[in-house]
């Protein structure tokens, strides 16, 4: 699979797609396809503040509930909730529609040290 070149990726499967001082958060195709069918997002607060690596929703599916982490510490700005009552947005467009939540960076360069689109390829390639 070919992940959208522009956007940075963690090790753990989520994504980010940095404008300005805001970076946009989701889990990546190759995630919510491991997971199932989503059926439950838990999201953060507006306001709270993540360090790069904590936890900061949580995705339910048919087969498991799995943490979603912050690939880049920041404080939420905005959360999707369009989500709410159309969870299975994660599973149907999770690189646009079904973001998550966005932060303003604490640390832009933390954003620099996550994976392109073609190390993230070969990584989940490899990964489950």
């Amino acid at each position: 699979m070919a992940y959208p070149s522009d956007r940075k990726y963690s090790t753990d499967h989520e994504w980010v797609r940095v404008s300005g001082n805001v970076a946009t958060v989701g889990i990546s195709h190759h995630a919510q396809d491991a997971l199932g069918e989503i059926v439950h997002v838990e999201l953060p607060a507006v306001g709270k503040t993540f360090k790069k690596g904590d936890s900061a929703a949580e995705v339910e599916s048919v087969k498991a509930v799995s943490d979603v982490y912050a690939p880049v510490g920041g404080t939420v700005t905005e959360v999707n909730g369009a989500l709410d009552g159309s969870e299975g947005t994660v599973n149907s467009d999770p690189h646009e529609a079904g973001w998550l939540f966005k932060l303003a960076l604490t640390n832009a360069a933390e954003v620099e040290a996550l994976l392109d689109s073609v190390a993230y390829g070969e990584h989940a390639g490899n990964d489950f």
